[in-house]
């Protein structure tokens, strides 16, 4: 991707994370979804402030963290002493966080604030290779325990003005999540599973043939998909993408596909 295209404003992007601390480490599998990374950042204006949906926190309701210094939470396990030593130390924005929950109360959403919880490695390994500088401030959303898809596309729909002010949404899941699969070898079966599904997701978050009405509802039926339960025996790091659909609220510009641990993953713009 060329350093002179032209940066997009106040974008929504979804991203397949990694394996817990892997991507920042070479060697490790993780090269093309770190160049991806790379390569979508330079399509972003710098953002005044970024506000990350995780797959690794869930809530019982719609929970914000608006602390102003966090932590990291090193929630990952069997990696070097290194991986327990990264630092990000972005700042939290609690002003931010209170208009996310004066947001999503508006829209009817239970929401609450988190003033302890700090970065889970969804938010501060992404966040490490996108802006390394560490100076733009981060809140995360954590996502709600129903794990309903409507309830998160609704989410998304209720933080869609922030768009508008230069902020940032950041949908951090896996658009394939099992991890038996991606601890046993390859056949020919899995594999045409996987792309099955990632076809499908693509075809719907990206088709300016289909209605944003028909859109949303394939998303929130998306289990009706053949191999949705292989590729997402359970769902939480799919959901994260329908928060970015619903702040979005049309088709993703540009989808972003490679492979990490020997299976098909999507990145998605819009």
């Amino acid at each position: 991707m060329s350093h002179s295209q032209t940066p997009e404003p106040s974008s929504v992007i979804f991203i397949s994370h990694g394996a817990g601390a892997s991507p920042l480490f070479k060697n490790m599998g993780h090269d093309k979804m770190v160049s991806c990374l790379r390569q979508m950042t330079e399509r972003l204006i710098r953002p005044k402030a970024v506000v990350v949906i995780s797959a690794h926190w869930e809530a019982s309701s719609a929970t914000i963290s608006s602390v102003l210094h966090p932590e990291l939470i090193y929630d990952y396990d069997g990696f070097s002493k290194q991986a327990y030593q990264i630092k990000y130390p972005a700042p939290g924005d609690p002003a931010l966080a209170q208009r996310l929950y004066e947001l999503l109360g508006a829209a009817g959403i239970k929401a609450k604030l988190d003033a302890q919880r700090g970065f889970d490695h969804g938010a501060f390994v992404p966040l490490k290779l996108m802006y390394p500088a560490a100076n733009i401030p981060c809140v995360q959303l954590s996502l709600m325990k129903s794990l309903d898809p409507q309830a998160h596309i609704n989410m998304g729909k209720a933080l869609a003005s922030l768009r508008d002010e230069n902020i940032l949404i950041l949908g951090s899941g896996f658009s394939f999540h099992n991890m038996r699969a991606f601890l046993t070898s390859a056949t020919h079966s899995s594999q045409a599973r996987n792309r099955a599904f990632e076809k499908w997701l693509s075809d719907t978050c990206t088709s300016k043939l289909i209605t944003e009405k028909k859109r949303e509802e394939l998303l929130v039926q998306w289990e009706k998909v053949p191999a949705a339960r292989y590729c997402h025996p359970r769902e939480e790091h799919l959901l994260p993408l329908h928060v970015c659909y619903g702040a979005a609220g049309a088709a993703a510009k540009q989808v972003f596909g490679f492979e990490i641990l020997n299976k098909m993953v999507s990145n998605f713009l819009w």
